[in-house]
C-alpha cells in the first residue's frame, strides 16, 4: 500500500512538472514568434513574469485539482477540466500582470497565448492520460483489491477490470461464504470469516464490498474493518443491476437520500451557459446562413412541389409541453404528415427534399425555434405527438428525455439512431441515448456534438431519407 501511494504522488509530481513544462514552452514559443511590438514590455520584467507564470499555476491547480491520476476519467472531463485550469490560469495571470503595470499592453500576447494554451494543454492531458493507462496495463501502480462476494455484481465488476487492465487494479480474488465457487472460480480465497487473515498476510489497498444489503451486519463489519487498517471500503448497491446510472447521495439532516439520476443541467448556471450558446449559435447561423439557404433552398422546394417552403408540425418538448417546429418542407403535401414518419425511399419524399435529409440541412428552419426558447442547438430531437402518446405506453423511461429541452442535433443522432425508428429496440436505443446525454451533460460534450453533426453534413448519413 505505502509502495503503491507514493508511486501515485511520483506520478502526481510528474504531471505537474509537465504542466509546468507546457505552459512555459507556449509561453516561449509564442514570444519568439510574434511580432516584438506586442512582447516589448516583457524584456525588463522577463523573470519576474515568468515567475509569476508558473506562480500562478500552483494557485489555479489548486481550485481545479488533478485527476488523471485516478482509476476512471474520461477524455472529454480531461478537456473540459483543461479548459477550465488554463482559463483560470491565465485569468490569474492577468491580474497580476495589472500590478507589473503591463497588461494593458499585453491583452494580444494574452490572447493569442490563451488560445494556444487551451489548445496544448489539452492535448498533453490527453497524452498524459493514455501514458498513466499504458503504464498501468503493463503492471506498474496497481491497486491490489479483493471482491466481498461473487454474485452477479461482484463477476460484473471482475469483468470491467479485466476487460480493461488501465484503470490499475489487480483483483487478488474473490471472498464468499458459498463454498461451492471454490470449485468454478481460480481465484476463489475463502468466506467471508477469512477476510481479516487475508488481509493481515497480504497488501490490500481497497475492499470491493458486492453483498446484498440484507447482510447489512456483516457489510458494517467489513467497513468498521477497513477503515481500522487504513484500507479504502467501496459498497456496490445490490440494486444497481436496475437502475444502471450514477447515483447521488444527499442528506436531509442526518437521513442519506439517494438519488437515482444527475441531472447537470438542474444548475442555473448550466441553463444559464446552454442558453447563452443557444442565442449566440443561432443568430449567427439565422445572419450568415440561413438568408442565403432560405433564397435557394426555398426556389427548389417550389420548383418541385406545389405548397409552402417551410412545414410546421406540433411536437414534443419541454416537460410534454407541445410546440411547432420548423423544417424545409421535404415532401409533397400529404394528409399523413402528422401520422407517418419518412421511410427510406418514401414517395413522399421530393427530389430537393432527399438531398436536405441527407445533409440535414432542413432542419436549419429550427434554428428559429432556438432563437425562440422552444428548442435547443443540442438535445433530444423532438418526435411528433402521435409517437410521444405511443412510445410513452411502450418504454418506460420515454419520458424522461423530455426533462431537457428537445435539440436540433443531439447525442442519440451522432451515435448512429438518426432517421427512421423501424422497431421498438431501435427507439429504446435513442431514448437510451437521449437520458444519457440528460445525466452526462456538460458544454463540452454539446460541442463535441456540434462539430461531429457538421462532419457528417459533408460525409452525408446513410439513415437520413
Amino acid at each position: 500500500m505505502v509502495r503503491n501511494s507514493k508511486q501515485e504522488y511520483v506520478i502526481q509530481w510528474l504531471i505537474g512538472i509537465g504542466d509546468l513544462v507546457m505552459l512555459n514552452l507556449v509561453f516561449f514559443a509564442i514570444y519568439h514568434q510574434i511580432d516584438p511590438f506586442y512582447t516589448k514590455v516583457i524584456i525588463p520584467k522577463m523573470r519576474e513574469i515568468v515567475l509569476l507564470l508558473n506562480f500562478c499555476y500552483f494557485f489555479a491547480i489548486y481550485f481545479v485539482p488533478m485527476q488523471l491520476h485516478y482509476s476512471v476519467v474520461y477524455l472529454d472531463k480531461i478537456v473540459q477540466r483543461s479548459f477550465s485550469l488554463v482559463t483560470f490560469h491565465i485569468f490569474l495571470f492577468a491580474i497580476c500582470l495589472m500590478f507589473l503595470d503591463v497588461s494593458n499592453f499585453l491583452a494580444t500576447f494574452l490572447t493569442i497565448y490563451y488560445l494556444a494554451s487551451l489548445l496544448v494543454f489539452s492535448l498533453w492531458r490527453i497524452l498524459v492520460r493514455l501514458l498513466v493507462k499504458t503504464y498501468r496495463r503493463r503492471g506498474y501502480n496497481a491497486k491490489n483489491i479483493i471482491i466481498v462476494g461473487a454474485g452477479k455484481n461482484g463477476m460484473e465488476l471482475y469483468k470491467v477490470i479485466k476487460n480493461d487492465l488501465g484503470y490499475g487494479f489487480n483483483v487478488l480474488g474473490f471472498f464468499d461464504d458459498n463454498t461451492i465457487l471454490k470449485q468454478v472460480l481460480p481465484n476463489y480465497l475463502g468466506p467471508l470469516s477469512k477476510i481479516e487473515a487475508f488481509v493481515a498476510r497480504n497488501d490490500v489497498d481497497e475492499i470491493y464490498c458486492t453483498i446484498p444489503g440484507a447482510k447489512s451486519d456483516k457489510i458494517s463489519e467489513l467497513m468498521n474493518f477497513s477503515e481500522k487498517n487504513m484500507i479504502r471500503f467501496y459498497i456496490i448497491p445490490d440494486f444497481y443491476r436496475d437502475i444502471k446510472k450514477t447515483m447521488v447521495l444527499d442528506m436531509m439532516d442526518s437521513v442519506p437520500l439517494l438519488t437515482i439520476r444527475t441531472e447537470p443541467l438542474q444548475s442555473p448556471y448550466n441553463r444559464f451557459l446552454k442558453r447563452t450558446f443557444d442565442i449566440a449559435f443561432s443568430v449567427l447561423v439565422l445572419v450568415l446562413v440561413y438568408p442565403f439557404l432560405y433564397l435557394i433552398a426555398g426556389i427548389l422546394i417550389k420548383i418541385s412541389s406545389k405548397g409552402p417552403i417551410l412545414f410546421k408540425q406540433k411536437r414534443t418538448g419541454l416537460y410534454g409541453a407541445e410546440f411547432e417546429c420548423y423544417k424545409f418542407r421535404t415532401m409533397q403535401m400529404n394528409e399523413e404528415a402528422d401520422l407517418l414518419q419518412a421511410v427510406k425511399d418514401d414517395p413522399r419524399t421530393t427530389g430537393i427534399g432527399s438531398f436536405l435529409r441527407k445533409t440535414n440541412l432542413d432542419e436549419f428552419p429550427q434554428f428559429i425555434n432556438v432563437l425562440l426558447g422552444d428548442m435547443s442547438v443540442v438535445g433530444p430531437r423532438p418526435h411528433m405527438l402521435k409517437h410521444t402518446e405511443e412510445y410513452s405506453r411502450l418504454i418506460d423511461k420515454y419520458m424522461i428525455r423530455h426533462l431537457v429541452k428537445p435539440g436540433i442535433t443531439g447525442w442519440a443522432q451522432i451515435t448512429g439512431y438518426r432517421g427512421e425508428t423501424r422497431t421498438l429496440e431501435q427507439m429504446e436505443g435513442r431514448v437510451k441515448r437521449d437520458v444519457w446525454y440528460l445525466e452526462n451533460w456538460s458544454f463540452f460534450l454539446d460541442l463535441k456534438i456540434v462539430v461531429v453533426t457538421v462532419l457528417n453534413m459533408f460525409r452525408g448519413e446513410t439513415n437520413a431519407y
